[in-house]
């Protein structure tokens, strides 16, 4: 479903903004979760597996899209959370409490070996521990769900000059990328400082036909502040579109931005995908709350 958005800057500066409700796909695998989790579920029943195991940190939207999808489609699922002194805490997390509540089991381990979580040692461990599983990498990036994200992206939306994402691992940008007409420029908004990930994106996406844009992350992954907060209630008070402050919520902050600073010449016609992740809502207000900060607007 895609969304016209009409905000008075937006009519003012003669651009034309629609939102991508990637959001709406599921009530629980939303958005590039559910685009990532498809080819690997896929390849997971191939491969005769009835386990999967992947990692994530204590608000992980994939965690919590993992344990719903394998308890809607028969899989028993395992988490391997990032940060051991979470284990006598996790009852306070909605997270890893809705996980728990779909059927997943959850392991928690120390950063340091959090860390390890590709070396082949590290996954022997594992399995000696849990038999035989598939496994799928933190963030759900790889192949698979490159192959999913190729298809956020319908015919309908190669009218449009600019498609805009957040990005968290690479993998929904580089599949939308790759889908995306060589007439289009994709913006990838990252959550996380550092240039690392154009080598990530590089490594799947098959078009030079995108940029990042790193001014918007906020200081950091899972970092806000009032600013961003009173954006996206205010987004959602004048569109109807719930953002999270993660990811969506970052991207969208910086597609106005760039919108306000003349980036996008009159006339131009831009596609924000919104990636999900709404579920990181409750935990988020949680630590907003501690620290006397206003809460986002979930009502």
């Amino acid at each position: 479903m895609n969304q016209d958005i009409d905000i008075g800057l937006l009519q003012q500066k003669g651009i034309k903004l629609t939102v991508k409700r990637e959001d709406l796909l599921h009530p629980h695998i939303s958005g590039n979760k559910f685009r990532k989790l498809k080819y690997n579920l896929i390849e997971a029943r191939d491969e005769g597996a009835d386990t999967l195991l992947t990692f994530g940190g204590a608000y992980s939207n994939h965690i919590a899209a993992t344990a719903a999808a394998g308890r809607e489609y028969g899989f028993k699922t395992i988490g391997i959370i990032r940060g051991d002194e979470l284990g006598d805490y996790k009852d306070q997390n909605p997270t890893l409490r809705f996980a728990q509540e779909q059927g997943m089991s959850l392991k928690f381990v120390s950063r340091e070996d959090f860390r390890k979580k590709q070396d082949e040692g590290f996954i022997a461990k594992l399995r000696q521990e849990f038999g035989h599983f598939f496994t799928i990498p933190e963030g759900g990036t790889n192949e698979f769900a490159v192959k999913g994200c190729e298809e956020i992206l319908t015919a309908e939306d190669k009218t449009y000059n600019y498609i805009c994402c957040a990005v968290g691992t690479g993998g929904t940008l580089s599949g939308i990328i790759n889908s995306a007409t060589d007439k289009q420029k994709v913006l990838g908004f990252p959550a996380l400082k550092g240039s690392f990930l154009n080598k990530d994106i590089r490594k799947f996406a098959q078009s030079d036909n995108w940029q990042l844009v790193e001014d918007y992350h906020f200081g950091g992954y899972a970092k806000v502040n009032e600013s961003l907060i009173r954006f996206v209630n205010e987004f959602k008070k004048q569109t109807g579109i719930p953002l999270d402050p993660i990811y969506t919520g970052k991207m969208m902050y910086g597609v106005m931005a760039l919108v306000e600073e003349d980036y996008f010449k009159s006339g131009t016609s831009i596609l924000a995908i919104h990636t999900g992740g709404l579920q990181g809502i409750d935990g988020m207000n949680q630590k907003l709350k501690q620290k006397g900060l206003p809460l986002i607007d979930i009502d």
